[in-house]
């Protein structure tokens, strides 16, 4: 016979509740909660990390307002999703389409696709630093044996970005890959078996089966991307240091500069918050036009 469970026993599962949720508490508050305070705090003072903090209200805000390289900074952000989604969807979902076939070696190809993730992105981008190179590069070395002149991958303002993006696409595409696995194994073959005996063809049966069934998987991919590329640090900053010409100068690395360059605390936290709301707004705006449904 089970013994009633009295309020002694109730409260000693509460404790054992907390106590449990105790380490996610202490990680939450240690690097989430006082973090976000501490930011919050800062975008209304002056701070050099060495003098005491100086309260100056909304200056720091009138001083994003009229800083060009805010808005420099945010039109290269921009430009660098602009080149970086697209080319990220096309090169993963084709990858994804071949993968999904019968092909030899399935399961190795499927872990040679995810291993850039997994590798440290600074190891990376300096590995695609000398790819880059003007004078020794691999890459201009292939293209002068084919008599084509070397290409100013990284010291061209017009290059530079795409290199980026060519290189974070090259980074990234696993992750994406095994994504388009995921949504292209959940589609019914069903579906592909009825469009065949209709007279579908290959391409109708993408355009009309595939691409519709994959979008939410789709719109993971692009909300992802769209974070990855407001995140853009690391390879501008161990490629070009944002030149040149500024061409290159993300964000977070304009961020990064004022916080541990120029150690304007304060200016930086409130960027940073700006582009947190920026990020939100261009989520929810792709949200809304990638879910919408056709008429």
């Amino acid at each position: 016979m089970k013994s009633p469970k009295g309020p002694a026993h109730l409260a000693k599962g509460g404790r054992s509740g907390l106590l449990f949720s105790l380490p996610y508490a202490i990680f939450f508050l240690a690097f989430v909660a006082y973090p976000l305070t501490f930011s919050l705090i800062l975008v209304f003072h002056r701070w050099n990390i060495v003098t005491p903090m100086e309260w100056i209200g909304l200056k720091n805000f009138v001083r994003l307002v009229h800083d060009p390289l805010v808005l420099k900074a945010f039109v290269n952000t921009l430009v660098f999703l602009l080149l970086h989604i697209p080319l990220q969807i096309v090169v993963a979902l084709s990858f994804a389409l071949l993968l999904n076939t019968r092909v030899r070696f399935r399961g190795f190809f499927r872990a040679l696709f995810f291993l850039p993730v997994v590798v440290s992105g600074v190891a990376v981008t300096i590995l695609w630093q000398q790819l880059y190179s003007y004078d020794y590069g691999v890459l201009n070395t292939l293209l002068n044996t084919m008599g084509i002149p070397s290409v100013p991958w990284l010291v061209d303002a017009a290059w530079a970005m795409p290199s980026i993006a060519i290189m974070a696409t090259w980074k990234n595409a696993g992750i994406y890959i095994i994504l388009f696995l995921v949504g292209l194994q959940d589609i019914p073959t069903e579906l592909y078996e009825a469009a065949s005996l209709d007279g579908a063809g290959v391409k109708e049966q993408f355009l009309h089966i595939t691409l519709p069934m994959l979008n939410p998987t789709i719109l993971v991919i692009v909300v992802l991307s769209t974070i990855g590329g407001f995140s853009l640090f690391i390879e501008p900053y161990v490629l070009t240091g944002g030149g040149p010409m500024q061409s290159t100068l993300s964000g977070m690395l304009y961020i990064y500069n004022q916080a541990f360059y120029f150690n304007h605390m304060g200016y930086a936290a409130t960027l940073g918050f700006v582009f947190a709301l920026v990020i939100l707004l261009v989520v929810l705006l792709q949200r809304k036009i990638i879910e919408r449904e056709p008429a």
